[in-house]
């Protein structure tokens, strides 16, 4: 689960971490009362579940609360990455002399909490990386020891040499690292960590991303969710039996079983398009979940073909046909569907679908292929 900056700033907070004085506003009345209440330089930024917020227009440097109101009226409802903003965040601005990087992840090849830090902060982390991995500096945490300070200040040498500098930095990657395990993020990060020129350091940007299977341990945090339309779909979706995740492509994907979903939306990449989501009706499919993963297909405005691949053990091949043909009589559905049943009740299934015009096919290579050929270019 993703939350807002000005909610990580709170979580941060909490564990000692320094940010600077803001809050939320969502019209842009609000954001000239609260820079009245703030005075001084400030920062109006937009709030939204995505990257590129500055790139894109959606933070700004204001002096007045004149201009605050200004700067707020401007980035509410724009559009950042397919996100409506609406609310900003209004904030101190920074005197900064020095920007870096800190961040933790839960590192999938060792299975440990990972810390990484560079003087390149500022900037998206994933294009230094890229083009300059030699700045990112990375170690593994056993997490049955955690952190120790120590191997804290080794990292903070790495980015500065001013030992007040160090020791500031060494201070904020510990009480970091306490707010990641605590919260059950699978990332915590600041960027850019800021040096200003009185020798300050700061959270300009935070960030935390909550792992969603220890939610129930934080009814607090829950609280603070606030989806996007693609996250309330995801979980509508959940709340019905299914396991559904939107992507970019325009073929929608109909599976039963994790794996066999995987192996359809990597044969729709070798055959040369992109699939839509990636959408798992498990393994006792009764009609109405059939109908309702149409329902959610088809509101995908992305969407340009359907490709069922059903591989029938305890899912019957049968249920699955007639919760097509169910959709089919209560859905507006003007989406080519192509379908490869097999397994249980197999022969049950072809002929329901025989009395309808839909493409049925016998190979998932077969509807692969057959399901880009009818999406278009």
């Amino acid at each position: 689960m993703k939350i807002h900056e000005y909610q990580a700033n709170e979580i941060f907070k909490s564990f000692g971490i320094p940010v600077p004085d803001g809050k939320v506003a969502t019209t842009p009345e609000q954001a000239e009362k609260i820079a009245n209440e703030l005075d001084g330089p400030l920062v109006v930024k937009a709030q939204v579940h995505a990257g590129g917020r500055g790139k894109a227009g959606g933070v700004k440097l204001v002096k007045t609360p004149e201009e605050a109101k200004d700067a707020a009226s401007k980035i509410l409802s724009m559009d950042i990455k397919g996100l409506i903003v609406n609310k900003v965040l209004v904030t101190k601005a920074l005197d900064i002399k020095d920007e870096a990087y800190i961040g933790f992840i839960v590192d999938r090849r060792s299975k440990k909490p990972l810390v990484m830090v560079s003087a390149s902060g500022g900037i998206d982390i994933e294009e230094v990386a890229r083009e300059t991995p030699e700045k990112i500096h990375r170690f593994i945490i056993d997490p049955l020891y955690g952190l120790f300070p120590h191997q804290a200040s080794e990292l903070a040498f790495k980015l500065y040499d001013d030992i007040k500098l160090v020791r500031k930095a060494a201070d904020i990657i510990l009480k970091l690292y306490k707010a990641f395990i605590a919260v059950d993020a699978s990332l915590a990060e600041i960027n850019p960590f800021v040096v200003t020129s009185d020798g300050e350091t700061w959270t300009s940007d935070a960030k935390i991303n909550i792992d969603d299977n220890a939610l129930a341990r934080h009814h607090d945090i829950e609280k603070m969710r606030d989806s996007t339309e693609a996250e309330k779909k995801e979980l509508d979706a959940k709340s019905k039996g299914l396991s559904y995740i939107k992507l970019n492509g325009k073929i929608g994907c109909v599976v039963n079983g994790a794996g066999l979903a995987m192996a359809t939306m990597d044969l729709i990449k070798k055959y040369g398009s992109e699939p839509a989501n990636f959408l798992d009706i498990g393994g006792s499919s009764s009609p109405l979940k059939v109908v309702n993963a149409l329902n959610i297909l088809i509101s995908d405005k992305n969407v340009k073909s359907i490709f069922f691949n059903i591989f029938g053990g305890i899912t019957r091949c049968d249920d699955v046909a007639n919760g097509i043909v169910e959709a089919l009589s209560k859905l507006n559905i003007d989406l080519p569907i192509v379908i490869r049943l097999t397994g249980t009740n197999e022969e049950k299934a072809k002929e329901i679908l025989s009395r309808t015009d839909l493409i049925t096919v016998s190979s998932m290579a077969e509807g692969a292929r057959k399901s880009i050929e009818i999406a278009g270019k």
